[in-house]
């Protein structure tokens, strides 16, 4: 039998076996009576003066143990009741050719993992490279300013969060999560992952784990084409038909999964063209803002800051702005990290943020954003990709037209006046930055939101306005302007054999929730069908299979 104990107080210096020893007293089970204690939830407490670690562990016992009455009169202490697994058995309905999935992002790849290991021999195509040479396009890009369209931080084997900083924060509550979680520890990641209340892995320990992935998958009879880029999509009377990668290959397709990315948008494009139904969706721009690391462990920590236990602190702020109705909040905050380039296109200037599983540059940097709405361009579906895209040229072109991007000192940024030097400042932006004024990059409305809304956090956290910080434009990938719309079996409202999934259709918003959102497409797959009959086989020249690498 297992019991929930929560909400367990212990100093930062604290050893293992005081953990037990708090359940013991918090449960008022006996110290002997307790067989083994599982972490599940280990987070940082800083709200008061005294910063601690806070803990929820199980506690194992013998089923026929007497059970104290704090156990039922703790809302701290529970039973925990087994829940059984849900078994998924095949389905009987006829499936020709394997399925194939666009993307090995999150969605894309969980997706095939979950069909790989049910017998599925999924087909994974992507349009940029696998990981070894997407590693140093990427890395020309930010040292050169030489962009591959088709490779880059977006696109290319692993996804969008291979150059970031691995989040597996989520709030979905769903019970795949714990399936995400125990992959990641199987392929690489620290097992620390499965109990921190926020995890990370870290740009160089996820392109690890990518790589193992896909070769479990091809092990499974699973195969992976890379630079294979999805063209066209045939339907004859809105049954799918054949696929086209490239402009000049047809491949018969039976099931087609469209994890594409949020910053898909030519086949966004497509998707409209072929009468796929697209709605827009509210999105958030904006800027990162790099601080001293040590400064925002001091706001968080006080004394405690630098306790070798506590590791680099994070944060996460919102604010409500009355004036216009708008939230800013920040995102994707990235602690010892670094603020990259993550264009896809040519003249593009976008920035993210990435940490390494050390977090240890001594520079704190996250996205501050502002919501954006499909009324604030007449709700049309690919309004929110045009912003997107306007105010990604307009950063270029104020960077200089050399994907260097423009940067402001925050205090500059809030007396509105441009910044002339950014020497020996703390802006990491590879491949470059530009002293600019951002308020000639985004409109007064949004610009007047992100300096009430710094005044505002730096009461909440005093000394956030800080005159070393500095602020680097643009972000703009926070999550798909648009929904791929499908319905309660999975596929688009549109075309039945297509199934949209993950962040760039819509549906997720990080690591976590767009690898769930893969496996509930994988499981809705394999409940309804039977095993294929066939692989699909794909020749192409310039195309690079994954079982050949």
């Amino acid at each position: 039998m297992r019991i929930r104990v929560r909400d367990l107080r212990l100093d930062l210096d604290h050893k293992d076996n005081e953990i037990k020893k708090a359940a013991a007293e918090k449960s008022g089970i006996l110290m002997e009576n307790i067989r083994g204690i599982t972490l599940i939830k280990k987070a940082v407490d800083a709200r008061r003066r005294k910063v601690y670690f806070t803990y929820t562990v199980d506690v194992e016992v013998e089923d026929d143990i007497d059970i104290p009455a704090l156990v039922s009169l703790s809302p701290d202490v529970s039973i925990i009741k087994e829940e059984k697994k849900e078994e998924i058995k095949p389905g009987n309905i006829s499936l020709p050719l394997s399925p194939v999935i666009v993307g090995s992002g999150p969605a894309g790849l969980f997706c095939a993992l979950f069909l790989a290991e049910h017998g599925y021999k999924p087909v994974v195509i992507e349009r940029g490279q696998d990981m070894e040479r997407r590693i140093k396009s990427v890395e020309d890009f930010w040292r050169k300013g030489k962009l591959e369209p088709e490779s880059n931080t977006q696109f290319g084997e692993g996804g969008a969060g291979t150059f970031s900083d691995g989040k597996l924060t989520t709030r979905i509550g769903d019970v795949r999560v714990n399936y995400v979680l125990e992959t990641f520890v199987r392929f690489g990641a620290d097992p620390e992952i499965r109990y921190l209340k926020k995890p990370h892995v870290g740009t160089d320990v996820i392109r690890e784990i990518v790589k193992k992935m896909r070769n479990e998958i091809i092990r499974l009879g699973g195969e992976f084409y890379f630079d294979a880029r999805l063209t066209d999509i045939n339907i004859n009377q809105k049954c799918l038909k054949s696929i086209v990668i490239n402009y000049k290959y047809e491949v018969p397709c039976s099931l087609l999964v469209l994890a594409i990315g949020n910053s898909a948008r030519d086949i966004y494009r497509l998707l409209m063209k072929k009468g796929i139904e697209i709605t827009p969706k509210p999105f958030a721009v904006g800027v990162r803002v790099e601080h001293p690391q040590e400064l925002i462990d001091k706001i968080q920590y006080g004394d405690f800051a630098g306790h070798p236990r506590l590791g680099a602190a994070d944060y996460h702020l919102t604010y409500r702005d009355k004036e216009t109705g708008r939230s800013l909040y920040t995102f994707c905050m990235c602690p010892g990290g670094y603020v990259i380039g993550a264009a896809s296109g040519e003249g593009q200037v976008v920035t993210n943020g990435m940490s390494y599983f050390a977090r240890d540059t001594g520079i704190a940097n996250s996205a501050l954003v502002i919501t954006v709405y499909p009324e604030d361009w007449n709700n049309e579906p690919l309004g929110g990709m045009k912003l997107q895209e306007e105010l990604e040229r307009k950063a270029f072109k104020l960077g200089g037209g050399n994907y260097k991007a423009p940067a402001q000192k925050m205090t500059d940024f809030l007396a509105k006046k441009p910044t002339y030097s950014l020497k020996n400042s703390l802006a990491t932006f590879k491949p470059g930055v530009t002293p600019a004024n951002l308020w000639d990059l985004f409109p007064v409305e949004f610009c007047e939101v992100l300096r009430r809304g710094l005044h505002y956090w730096d009461k909440k956290m005093p000394g956030f306005i800080d005159e070393r910080a500095v602020l680097t434009a643009v972000e703009t990938r926070t999550s798909a302007p648009v929904r791929i719309m499908r319905d309660e079996n999975m596929t688009s409202v549109s075309i039945s054999d297509i199934y949209p999934c993950g962040e760039g259709a819509g549906y997720a918003g990080g690591i976590v929730s767009a690898a769930v959102d893969g496996l509930k497409v994988a499981e809705t797959i394999v409940k309804k069908y039977a095993p294929p009959q066939k692989r699909i086989e794909i020749e192409g020249e310039e195309l690079v299979r994954g079982s050949l690498l």
